[in-house]
């Protein structure tokens, strides 16, 4: 999978689906097609009704709220996709010139934030989600962990075999650095207001000096 836009992705399998009845498979779709013409947001639950040719209440009785139909939606293509969202990621950035651990990380925390600003909305609402549902944390983690957080301590192996990373577990060393930039990207497009203007690229580098003065193995002055 080569989008980054989730929403353009899951218009291309939405068809595909058997698992739901006419009626609701009919919903998703024109969920779907308006969430990504006008944004989560602007979408309503009555607009969605009028152009899937149904009334409110049957969204209501199958999917409960808006957050609730986007994520009977998001969930099982994201646990579809994962594994090969997460390949073509970490191809994507090991791609890259990536002479040092430095570089790899800058290129990863890179594409994921123009991932999230591609998939804001989407993204705002499964964190929100993940926040406060340990169901949904149960459900969602052993993907993350085998498709992510497992490919990204192979790779802080390898970096630690070149010499470049402090002599500490590799899966430690993943956590820490989830846990700060995880931090970071949840604070910026989640809990901070929305018209905070940021720069990227400078947001990026102190994210990279804070880690890597932590993890970076230091040279020993004779």
């Amino acid at each position: 999978m080569t989008t980054d836009n989730l929403l353009d992705a899951m218009i291309a399998q939405t068809k595909s689906s058997k698992k739901q009845t006419d009626k609701q498979q009919k919903v998703v779709e024109t969920a779907i097609l308006l969430f990504a013409e006008k944004g989560y947001a602007n979408t309503s639950t009555s607009e969605i009704a009028k152009v899937a040719g149904v009334a409110e209440g049957t969204i209501f009785r199958h999917f409960g709220t808006k957050d609730n139909l986007l994520l009977s939606v998001i969930l099982p293509f994201i646990k579809e996709s994962i594994p090969s969202m997460a390949e073509d990621v970490f191809n994507r950035v090991l791609a890259k010139d990536s002479a040092c651990f430095e570089d790899f990380l800058r290129a990863f925390l890179t594409n994921r934030i123009q991932f999230i600003h591609e998939n804001k909305e989407i993204f705002q609402v499964v964190i929100k989600e993940i926040l406060y549902s340990d169901e949904l944390r149960k459900e969602l983690f052993p993907f993350l962990s085998k498709n992510i957080a497992q490919r990204f301590t192979k790779v802080i192996d390898l970096y630690k075999q070149n010499g470049e990373l402090i002599d500490y577990p590799s899966n430690n060393l993943q956590k820490t650095i989830f846990t700060f930039a995880g931090g970071y990207l949840v604070s910026r497009f989640v809990l901070l207001p929305n018209d905070t203007v940021y720069d990227d690229e400078a947001e990026i580098e102190n994210i990279i000096r804070f880690i890597m003065d932590g993890i970076r193995k230091k040279t020993k002055v004779e």
